[in-house]
């Protein structure tokens, strides 16, 4: 090519840059703009002027275009740093820069904008086929009474779940025979669309994308696979168990779909609260009355524990709601194996709600004979007791 040519051609190529508008005005945004920033003003001008969208509007997809071409550069860290440094000369010598946006970009801003779901379908265009699917996950409540619970204890549990269809091996199909290639897809479990100057591809609704459909349903399972069936599993409930606590039993939930694993099991359990014994953990506190004498005196008292009766000593001057020495290994198992923990005992002082006349006498002249001071108590011995298993 001789010099003159060349220079014409040199000058016609700047004159073809030159025209191209800024990549950041025709996105409308600056050149500090983050990538966030840049999506959504991509998203706002594909709405704007998506060919589909403005099908009169001659314009509309020469404005899409070259929407996409901006983000498609923008959005790549190296294009951006090509095109800040050179201008559109950087792609002038065959870079990649000026095209579209790729196929995931497309796919997230798309369907996003118009709510296509998997209108984009596979990246690559493969068939999709009959995917097996981990089963569904079971919740069984079992009640365990407070004596199972100290032991532990072996269950019986009773439920449904869907269970692989035996007649049809799980196919849906009468005699387990394999189903037919989908006639509108072809098996690939898409069918391929126009959308605007770009093709895409959406799930084949004939077969819901498996790339095949059941002609002739097994009678059993009338085309699902899966039916419902009575289950009993024994399960082993540890000693010392919580109440809400959840035990997983693995691959004991529903079937799978064509040939997938089951889910799990779990069951959640229900401790019957003991109508003497509150718990924390291991530990579980015992309030035990005593009479105005007997904490005045001091005496012996039987209390009750899980595993038998204990006497203790109540010290001489024990007051309304303090704690006696704890017994040490009276409590709960401990889940990890560990012995048990401790029963803590608090005593409750009782006062006579009706005096016969002799025990009224009585207290007129231990009245008489005692000091009386209605200063009040320290917070201390209140919260002691209330804040026992906070």
């Amino acid at each position: 090519m001789g010099g003159a040519a060349a220079e014409q051609a040199q000058e016609t190529g700047t004159m073809r840059v030159a025209e191209k508008r800024d990549y950041y005005e025709v996105l409308g945004v600056g050149r500090d703009a983050d990538e966030a920033a840049i999506k959504a003003a991509y998203r706002r001008l594909a709405l704007q002027y998506h060919p589909d969208r403005n099908q009169t509007d001659p314009h509309a997809e020469e404005r899409f275009k070259e929407a996409s071409e901006a983000y498609s550069v923008l959005s790549d860290g190296q294009k951006r740093a090509q095109y800040d440094r050179f201008g559109h000369a950087a792609f002038q010598g065959g870079g990649n820069g000026g095209a579209a946006a790729g196929f995931g970009d497309f796919a997230d801003i798309f369907g996003d904008i118009f709510g296509l779901g998997d209108l984009f379908g596979q990246a690559n265009g493969g068939r999709r086929g009959r995917r097996a699917q981990r089963g569904s996950d079971l919740r069984y409540d079992l009640e365990v009474s407070f004596e199972e619970m100290l032991q532990g204890v072996d269950k019986t549990l009773k439920f449904t779940r869907l269970e692989v269809c035996e007649p049809c091996s799980g196919r849906g199909t009468r005699g387990g025979t394999p189903p037919v290639t989908c006639t509108t897809c072809g098996g690939q479990g898409q069918v391929r669309l126009q959308q605007g100057f770009f093709a895409v591809a959406r799930t084949c609704t004939s077969c819901g994308g498996t790339g095949s459909v059941v002609r002739d349903a097994c009678p059993q399972c009338r085309g699902r696979g899966r039916i419902e069936k009575a289950i009993q599993k024994q399960v082993h409930i540890p000693a010392g168990v919580e109440d809400g606590v959840q035990l997983r039993v693995s691959g004991e939930g529903e079937a799978g779909a064509n040939g997938g694993p089951h889910g799990d099991l779990y069951v959640v359990l229900k401790v019957v609260p003991h109508p003497h014994f509150e718990r924390k953990g291991a530990d579980i506190l015992c309030l035990i009355p005593v009479s105005f004498p007997q904490a005045a005196l001091g005496c012996e008292i039987e209390v009750p524990t899980p595993w038998g009766s204990e006497r203790v000593k109540v010290p001489a001057g024990t007051q309304s709601g303090a704690a006696l020495a704890p017994l040490r290994g009276k409590g709960l198992p401990r889940l990890q194996g560990r012995g048990r923990g401790d029963l803590h005992v608090r005593v409750q002082v009782e006062v006579p709600t009706r005096l016969t006349r002799e025990q009224r006498v009585l207290f007129e002249e231990l009245h008489s004979l005692m000091p009386h001071s209605n200063q009040p108590h320290a917070r201390g011995l209140f919260d002691k007791v209330r804040d026992f298993f906070a």
